[in-house]
């Protein structure tokens, strides 16, 4: 008899209350840099890097480091990044962008997206690993 699953409302409400957070700050930069449809949309293509640069940071922090607070992770990566970022609006943007007669624009502005945010998720990465690197040598030296 298959195990049954029961919900972690506990979890699922860190995910909730990090996505209603990480939509809300998407929709305030997208309220600071607006753009009409067809034109190239900052707001998007800087949410979606901004949250790659983050995940690759949290995702080091939270394998690297002691035992994080089980809620964190969801609440963070999940649910703040994961409402932040926003890779299907990146999708309509550049569609819209082609449908307005600019297919160089949607093609140029979906290079950025993918490219530009996989290498923020590695930058991160590499860049916390590093300062993680440093920070431990630092107390090695003190001690």
């Amino acid at each position: 008899m298959p195990r049954r699953h029961h919900p972690r409302w506990d979890i699922l409400l860190a995910i909730a209350a990090g996505g209603a957070l990480g939509s809300l700050a998407r929709y305030g930069l997208a309220v600071v840099f607006p753009h009409p449809r067809g034109a190239f949309a900052t707001s998007t293509l800087l949410a979606n890097l901004a949250g790659c640069l983050l995940i690759g940071c949290l995702m080091v922090t939270i394998t690297d480091l002691a035992q994080p607070h089980r809620l964190l992770r969801p609440f963070l990566g999940i649910g703040l990044l994961g409402g932040f970022t926003t890779f299907s609006t990146y999708v309509l943007d550049s569609a819209d962008s082609v449908l307005a007669g600019r297919p160089g624009l949607a093609l140029l502005y979906a290079a950025v997206s993918v490219l530009g945010s996989l290498g923020l998720v590695v930058t991160g990465m590499l860049g916390t690993r590093a300062l993680l690197r440093l920070v431990t040598a630092r107390r090695r030296r003190s001690t």
